[in-house]
């Protein structure tokens, strides 16, 4: 068999050829017929004689003197090299059209990047898809010599797979001795996934804190690139690098650092604390006029679980309208913090 007319693809070996290739280097050919060794083995001849094609076609045996059916075993290592040579081929040519993709993007990326002068000097860039989104932020990544904090609101949508390849990107960024601090919603305490991500991420030296209500999606790289979701809800996002807004938007990161507790799952924390603050910030919510999408995605729930804790609430306080639950609320001084503002209650 040469390289050209070996498979690409391994052929499956069964047990049954495994079997049958030990009991020919054991009994060292010595008249092997399939009922021999269907009767040694407790296989059935066919069995026997399946396992013989395949290894034959596999070049793991060879005929001592044909039309007796005697086998000898080849080894493995020398029939490795034949059988691995077209796959280390294809792996050649592979490899060598990803070398050839990769120097046409870096051309393309030079063009891009100066499809305009004075882009990587731009104070705002849209950026407007997700494919773009995530070129742009590994672009940064990359970059990034010194801090990436950032802040991600929602606590029980995360894919697992989607949090496995970014835990491989933080932990290039940690191995360079980057800082890493972020922010997420005290239900994210809630979600498996979050918790065995924020595990493993600790252990490489990330920083994660938990707060009730955060302001939105940041990330901040050096505290001279920030990336902001597009304002109408595509997947698009827009980076600033404008050092006053920057240097703004850091400086609401760190007050909301500061206030935030570090991250521990809800069980180890107490389910009984988490769940109460997160009953109180709910309550301030509704009283501050808040509808039930708003108060959802400022605590990082999912719009069912909002409003489940908005019917135990009414429930609780014995009101049958929203309305109500915030004027029997405030009477029973359960609302701490002044209304929000009518733009906020919208």
């Amino acid at each position: 068999m040469n390289e050209s007319e070996a498979p690409l693809s391994w052929p499956s070996c069964e047990d049954d050829d495994i079997l049958v290739y030990g009991w020919i280097v054991e009994t060292k050919g010595g008249g092997c017929s399939a009922d021999r060794a269907a009767s040694d083995l407790g296989l059935q001849p066919d069995q026997v004689a399946a396992a013989l094609e395949r290894l034959a076609g596999l070049g793991l045996i060879r005929t001592v003197q044909p039309g007796y059916g005697e086998f000898m075993a080849v080894d493995p290592d020398a029939v490795a090299v034949t059988l691995t040579a077209p796959l280390r081929a294809s792996i050649r040519r592979q490899t060598e059209d990803l070398d050839r993709i990769h120097a046409t993007i870096d051309r393309l990326r030079d063009r891009f990047l100066s499809r305009r002068p004075g882009i990587q000097d731009s104070t705002v860039e849209v950026v407007p898809t997700l494919e773009e989104v995530r070129a742009a932020l590994n672009r940064a990544s990359d970059k990034c010599q010194e801090e990436v904090v950032s802040s991600q609101p929602g606590g029980n949508g995360r894919i697992p797979e989607a949090m496995e390849e970014a835990l491989g990107r933080d932990h290039a960024l940690l191995s360079r001795g980057v800082r890493m601090r972020t922010l997420y919603h005290h239900t994210a305490r809630f979600n498996g996934p979050s918790q065995a991500y924020v595990a493993a991420a600790t252990a490489l030296g990330a920083e994660y804190r938990t707060s009730y209500e955060l302001f939105g999606r940041l990330i901040i790289y050096d505290r001279s690139l920030a990336f902001l979701p597009e304002r109408t809800g595509s997947w698009g996002a827009v980076a600033i690098r404008e050092p006053t807004i920057v240097g703004y938007l850091y400086d609401i990161f760190e007050q909301t650092w500061v206030r935030a507790a570090p991250f521990s799952d809800a069980a180890q924390d107490g389910l009984e604390r988490v769940a109460k603050e997160i009953h109180q910030t709910i309550v301030e919510l509704l009283a501050a006029g808040l509808k039930d999408e708003s108060i959802a995605r400022r605590l990082g729930m999912s719009l069912r679980t909002a409003r489940r804790h908005i019917a135990d609430i009414m429930d609780s306080l014995g009101a049958e309208s929203r309305f109500q639950a915030g004027v029997l609320a405030a009477k029973a001084q359960l609302v701490n913090q002044p209304p929000l503002s009518d733009v906020e209650s919208g």
